[in-house]
Order: C-alpha cells, then structure tokens, then sequence
C-alpha cells in the first residue's frame, strides 16, 4: 500500500505562490494516477488537479487552470502542486491520492496540508 505524506501548506496573502509536496514511499507512483483535492470548510471535497505517471497526462479543474501546475520528480517519488496568484477561495485542507491504473476509487489518501489565503 502507498503511504502519501503532504506538506508545503501555510498562510500566504491573495495573489501570492505556495507549492505542495506529496511524497509517496511503499510504493513507486508508476502504476497510479496521483491527484490532488481540497476541502473548504463546510464545502464537499473537489478535485484540484491529476497527473496519470505513465504518461504525465495532467487535468485541472477549471478553477486552478492557468495558476496551478501539477508536477513530478521520478528519482523522490513526489508529486508537487505549484500554486501561483492565490485567491482566498483558494483557501483549503488540500490532500493527495492516488488510483491504481484501471480502477475508479482513489485507494490512498495522504492527511492533508492546510492553505490559507488571506485578503
């Protein structure tokens, strides 16, 4: 089973950057799409952004498109969201997860990294 451990969270002002990290150890990334999503208080939890490893397809929600980018690092198996000009809905627990190719359900879930974006 894949272990994901987040970080890169924190408290950053609108229009700022942060970037997250998911960092995957039990198993490599190969086999899985890694995804990210985020939880808003009082929100449902919605989907942020994917990367299949395979290939390196990447998907954005229409919201982050344009000021997010989903990356990789193959020696680390770590999979980083740069997030740039902040907005306060932005604000967020985001977490990451990944599929097993050819399944639907994402299998494992990392805790969490909290983002704050101020006004």
């Amino acid at each position: 089973q894949v272990r994901l451990v987040e970080s890169g969270g924190g408290l950053v002002q609108a229009g700022g950057s942060l970037r997250l990290s998911c960092a995957a150890s039990g198993r490599t990334f190969s086999s899985y799409t890694i995804a990210w999503f985020r939880q808003a208080p009082g929100k449902e939890r919605e989907f942020v952004s994917s990367l299949r490893w395979s290939s390196g397809s990447t998907y954005y929600a229409d919201s982050v498109k344009g000021r997010f980018t989903i990356s990789r690092d193959n020696a680390k198996n770590t999979v980083y969201l740069q997030m740039n000009s902040l907005k306060p809905e932005d604000t967020a627990v985001y977490y990451c997860a990944v599929r097993p190719l050819a399944t639907v359900e994402f299998s494992s879930w990392g805790q969490g990294t909290q983002v704050t974006v101020s006004s």
